[in-house]
Formats: structure tokens, C-alpha cells, sequence
């Protein structure tokens, strides 16, 4: 066997820890129902405003609420989470197959970057630009001690939600035009004064994520190895904590009409409140799993093609919501049905994907461009 294949063979279904898998096909699959907002809508409104748009019978105002407390940004935050943890994960394998794994990483981080630019000239709302400028660091403090690593990835993610009480400063005395980001149809996002502002938290929020996930790894927790009575505690007490500071939040704007002047402000305990609410779902996620359900073999699947289902989920959007879009005015409830749709296909291709092929195919392609080769794809008929 030559050197190259060697260090970039396949990891074994024994090597997986499916956990990971799991937690990561969750979120994968949970960040659809916010992201597809803006290809409903159009524009960013409908996303951050329930009251903005697609919300003309009551439950439209049910789904829209119920997203606001228990997936915005909670999803996201758990596939950054899990983020992190590849990012340490890569490094260590590539530890025992290159002399090099710290430029090999860098490498990936490198072609992850021009993949995710690439995705964000296609739509706005891409996370792996983010997530390829946040790994470096990553990997540059990743042996720090988990206690370091959780409070500066926590501190990271605070920082960046009180951000918004300064730029809704901004916004009440006129500095900052509020655009698309609350209203519809109002300045595009690409063309705004808050596009700054919108990135810097979303960069801040995934390198402060990815922070904790390398903790939560380091102590051996992500990995569900500790004792359920752990997980229950974990997941009691995050959930106690979040919910809580995200009804803040939507009651900040419930009580305020859905107005500009508060649009920020409810941002920040949505955002205080998304670590507890990722850790509470976390320790959910491990006390459900159950290697022998069906679903979540299917879910585990899912997970371990994340990369290519994100972006599909980007390309049917534009092509089905988005020219929809032009011709009828959506919904929520239309939207979730459209949503419940592509979870049932992307559910039923995962596994059946990769019982053909050993990877999905931006995940292969990905994998060839790190290691500058062609790697095996197809699964042994055998």
C-alpha cells in the first residue's frame, strides 16, 4: 500500500463514534427550517421578523414562535459544536498517518473556505466561511485546558450577542438603517451598514462554539461516555436555563409589536440563551440513541454526509422555494411542508448513498482536494 493511501484511507465504521454522527445529522437536518426562510421569503425579514411576513392564519404564528424558541440558532450552534470537534478529530488521525498534520489541516481549512465562498456568491447564508476562518484558531488552542477552552469559547459567544444592544443603538438614532434584516423588501443585507455587524457575530458565535465542542470533547462528554444520570443533569439544567432566556427574547418582541426598535434587543438573550439550549438538546440526543433504531441509523447517515446535505439544502431551496417565491405568496405552513419534504428525501438518500459509496460526494471531493488525490469512493461490490 503507498504512502498516500495509507495516511488518507477511509476512517472504519469501528473508528466511528456514532454519537457524533447522530448530534451532527440533527443539526443538519435542524437548520433547514430557519434557513429556508430566506428562500421563501426572499429576503431576511421573514427570518428574523415573525411578524413580517408569512404569518396570515394562526398556525403560521405557531410554527414561526416555535422556531424562534427551539431552532434559531440552536441548531446551528450544535453543528458548530461538532465543527470543533472535527477540526480536533482530522488532526489527531492525520497525527498518525503525515508528519505534517497541522499543514495538512490548514489545507483543508484552506479549500473549505474557497467551498463555502463559492456557497455564500450563491446565497448569503453560508457558514463555512465562518467555520474555515475559526479552525486555525482552533487548532492553534485546541491543547489548552477544556476549562480555558469553555470559557473563552462562552465568553466569545456573549460578546457577540451583547454586540447587538450597541448596533440597536445604531439603529434607534438612525446611524444604522435597519434594511432587510427586519423589513421586507428594505436594503439588501449585501448593501447594508449592519452586513459588518452580522458577520462579526456570526464568526465570534461559530469560533466560540467550536471552542466548546473541543472542551466538551477534551472531557470526554460529546462523545456520550458518561453515565446517562450525566446526560439527564446535562440536559435538565441546559434546557432549564435556555428556554427560559429565549421566551425572553420572542416576549421582548411579542410585547413590542415585532419593532424596529427592539429587533436587536431580543436578539441578545436568544443568543445568551443558545449555549444551555445546544448542551440541553445535546444531552437529549445521547440519552435517545440507540444504534439498533432504524431512524437513527438514517439520522447517523445524514450526519456523516453534513457537508453535501447543507449545500443541497441551499440548491433545492433556490430552485423550488426561491421560484416559488416569484409566483405565490408563501406561507410559513407552506414552507414547513416544503421543509418536512426535503428531511423525508434527505433522510431516505443519506443511507442509501452510503451503502454504495464511502462518502458523499462533497465530502469525497473535499477529501481529494486535502490530500491531492484521488480517493476511494465507490464501496466494494464484494
Amino acid at each position: 500500500m503507498s504512502n498516500t493511501t495509507s495516511r488518507s484511507a477511509p476512517v472504519s465504521q469501528k473508528e466511528r463514534v456514532t454519537s457524533l454522527d447522530l448530534i451532527r445529522g440533527i443539526a443538519i437536518l435542524g437548520i433547514l427550517p430557519m434557513n429556508a426562510l430566506t428562500w421563501g421569503f426572499s429576503d431576511f425579514a421573514g427570518y428574523n421578523n415573525v411578524r413580517a411576513v408569512g404569518t396570515e392564519q394562526p398556525f403560521d404564528w405557531v410554527i414561526g414562535i416555535a422556531s424562534k424558541l427551539f431552532v434559531e440558532q440552536k441548531m446551528m450552534a450544535l453543528f458548530s459544536l461538532l465543527f470543533g470537534v472535527g477540526v480536533v478529530i482530522f488532526w489527531e488521525r492525520a497525527g498518525s498517518k503525515t508528519a505534517h498534520p497541522n499543514w495538512l489541516s490548514l489545507w483543508r481549512f484552506a479549500l473549505l473556505f474557497v467551498i463555502g465562498t463559492i456557497h455564500a456568491a450563491i446565497w448569503i447564508g453560508d457558514v463555512l466561511t465562518a467555520y474555515a476562518i475559526s479552525a486555525p484558531i482552533v487548532l492553534l488552542v485546541h491543547r489548552r485546558s477544556p476549562k480555558i477552552l469553555m470559557a473563552v469559547g462562552v465568553g466569545l459567544v456573549i460578546v457577540g450577542s451583547l454586540s447587538a444592544a450597541l448596533v440597536q443603538i445604531g439603529v434607534n438614532n438612525g446611524s444604522f438603517p435597519i434594511g432587510e434584516y427586519w423589513v421586507p423588501g428594505g436594503t439588501p443585507m449585501l448593501e447594508s451598514d449592519l452586513l459588518t455587524w452580522f458577520y462579526a457575530d456570526a464568526i465570534l458565535r461559530s469560533l466560540g462554539l467550536m471552542l466548546i465542542g473541543v472542551s466538551l470533547y477534551q472531557l470526554g462528554i460529546v462523545q456520550g461516555t458518561r453515565p446517562r444520570e450525566f446526560y439527564k443533569k446535562m440536559a435538565l439544567r441546559g434546557l432549564g436555563v435556555g428556554l427560559p432566556l429565549t421566551c425572553i427574547g420572542v416576549a421582548i418582541h411579542v410585547v413590542d409589536r415585532w419593532s424596529e426598535r427592539t429587533a436587536l434587543t431580543g436578539h441578545i438573550p436568544l443568543g445568551l440563551g443558545t449555549i444551555p439550549m445546544a448542551l440541553g438538546y445535546l444531552g437529549v440526543i445521547v440519552l435517545w440513541k440507540n444504534d439498533a433504531s432504524k431512524l437513527q441509523q438514517r439520522l447517523q447517515a445524514a450526519g456523516r454526509m453534513a457537508m453535501t446535505n447543507y449545500l443541497s439544502q441551499t440548491a433545492l431551496g433556490l430552485l423550488t422555494l426561491s421560484v416559488l417565491a416569484e409566483q405565490f405568496d408563501l406561507t410559513r405552513t407552506m414552507i414547513f411542508v416544503w421543509i418536512l419534504l426535503i428531511w423525508a428525501l434527505q433522510i431516505w438518500w443519506s443511507p442509501w448513498w452510503l451503502q454504495r459509496f464511502r462518502f458523499g460526494p462533497a465530502e469525497w471531493l473535499w477529501r481529494c482536494g486535502t490530500y491531492r488525490s484521488r480517493q476511494p469512493f465507490r464501496r466494494s461490490t464484494k
